[in-house]
């Protein structure tokens, strides 16, 4: 008992690095995760009476209990029966898949994080790029939402900043969940996504078993009350307008919906511009034939040259924002009063005559979208620039006419965004912008547009065209990208 064992040293602090890992385990990490939970209560405590659209318990249940929910949901259960026979696939094997697909979904909502330094870096990114403005938003409308309603706001989607963008104007009322794509699945930012409360989305699966999963936890966060914010285009518009939209989501929220009984659920339009988007030259490259086979490889360079030459200029002194950037927030339409309006029942619908009735709901939202659009200055411009392509401008020609086409706006009740409340002001904005990107030449006093470019034009003048596919198709965009 008292005899000596003789070790190799590196047997010796392998045992000793696993010993101290399992006192950490045992003791330190239980009293850090209390520590935390207890900071995440206090940040709740502080900000929640001060939201307009209050969180939820929902959004705050631990994520493993909300895994089990969504594991042990009936209609999942029932889909993985099915699906394990005509898989001849044993039915532990699917479970296990469903499993997966719900760590895979579900978010892990952290109101500390979210509120304290989640708000500090969407203002500073925000601010750092843009002019933000929220031009106009219905305060006695979002005030008027019954308490225990389920809100979503449905927006357009013209760049990844849109996610930032709301969130750092939506925080002092509520906290947004958003659907993201697969493309943030990487470490660290997948883990920084889920504590914000977004949950992930294999937008082009077409597998009923994570279809099922997906629906259901989308049925649940929303029959419990959690804020939504959703892009029914399903992604980035490529052509810089509006694009029709995916019932997939709405259906997800909506399929077992009583108008009756169920708390609520109100829709709110969220119209979203910008002066530049970050995006755009890679945008427009999926729209030219000439690129193709080439657009992973041109979307890189062109993200590396663009972020370079930004860096460049900042170091020089030169480099300015990217303009303005304008959310407007509409009216609210509520669920209960358009499937009264229609005398129709989502639960008691088949598949085809509910996708039919989500499809009306869908158009009416896009449509108000569409209407709240903020009209811009380099909107504005463009699309002065685009009703003559090839002629040259004196600086006086070219602000009269911009002058006019934002009168014209303002008249037809459009919602031009001026800065400063200056016209004049406006006109400089959307010239200088587009000069600044060599878009627009100056030669010997007078101004002409880069004939390349057309399609960026084309792009920024879209925004603002009007209803959904009323697009604006001039030539091809290049397929050399520039910064």
């Amino acid at each position: 008992m008292t005899s000596t064992i003789e070790i190799p040293v590196w047997l010796a602090v392998v045992a000793g690095l696993l010993a101290l890992w399992a006192a950490l385990g045992r003791l330190l990490v239980p009293s850090v995760r209390w520590l935390i939970r207890r900071r995440i209560e206090r940040a709740l405590e502080e900000v929640n009476p001060s939201l307009q659209i209050r969180l939820q318990p929902f959004k705050f249940t631990q994520r493993k209990t909300l895994i089990d929910r969504l594991v042990y949901d009936r209609d999942v259960m029932e889909t993985a029966d099915r699906l394990a026979g005509e898989w001849e696939m044993p039915r532990d094997v699917v479970q296990a898949k469903v499993a997966r697909y719900a760590k895979e979904i579900v978010p892990s909502f952290n109101a500390w994080a979210y509120f304290r330094w989640g708000y500090s870096i969407a203002r500073w990114i925000a601010r750092t790029l843009y002019r933000v403005r929220l031009g106009s938003i219905d305060e006695a409308a979002l005030r008027s939402i019954p308490a225990n309603a389920s809100v979503v706001f449905v927006m357009n989607h013209r760049s990844n900043m849109d996610y930032i963008l709301v969130s750092y104007l939506a925080m002092e009322r509520t906290a947004l969940s958003y659907a993201v794509g697969e493309w943030a699945r990487i470490w660290p930012l997948e883990q920084l996504i889920r504590s914000m409360g977004a949950y992930f989305v294999r937008r082009k699966s077409r597998n009923p078993l994570y279809r099922k999963v997906l629906s259901r936890y989308v049925h649940l966060a929303t029959r419990e009350g959690v804020t939504q914010a959703i892009y029914p285009e399903g992604g980035l518009s490529r052509d810089g307008s509006l694009g029709a939209p995916r019932l997939g989501l709405l259906d997800y929220m909506l399929r077992g919906f009583d108008p009756d009984d169920d708390a609520d659920v109100v829709f709110v339009p969220v119209g979203i511009n910008y002066d530049r988007v970050l995006e755009d030259r890679t945008l427009l490259l999926e729209t030219d034939p000439e690129a193709v086979g080439k657009k992973g490889l041109a979307a890189v360079w062109a993200t590396i040259a663009f972020w370079s030459r930004q860096v460049w200029l900042r170091l020089r002194g030169d480099w300015y924002r990217f303009g303005y950037a304008c959310v407007n927030f509409g009216g609210p339409l509520s669920a209960s009063d358009f499937f009264h309006s229609r005398n129709e029942d989502p639960r008691r619908l088949g598949r085809e005559e509910r996708f039919a009735s989500v499809g009306v709901l869908a158009e009416d939202l896009m449509g108000r979208v569409a209407e709240i659009i903020p009209v811009l200055p380099v909107s504005l411009v463009a699309t002065v620039l685009l009703a003559d392509p090839e002629r040259t401008w004196s600086q006086l020609e070219l602000e009269v006419a911009v002058q006019r086409q934002l009168e014209l706006r303002e008249a037809a009740g459009e919602p031009v965004y001026v800065p400063r409340k200056d016209r004049a002001y406006a006109v400089e904005v959307g010239i200088r912008m587009l000069a600044l990107r060599h878009v627009l030449d100056l030669r010997d006093g007078l101004y002409r547009v880069r004939q390349e470019d057309l399609g960026l034009l084309a792009y920024y003048a879209n925004a603002i065209s009007g209803k959904t596919g009323d697009r604006i198709l001039i030539g091809r965009t290049p397929s050399r990208v520039r910064a």
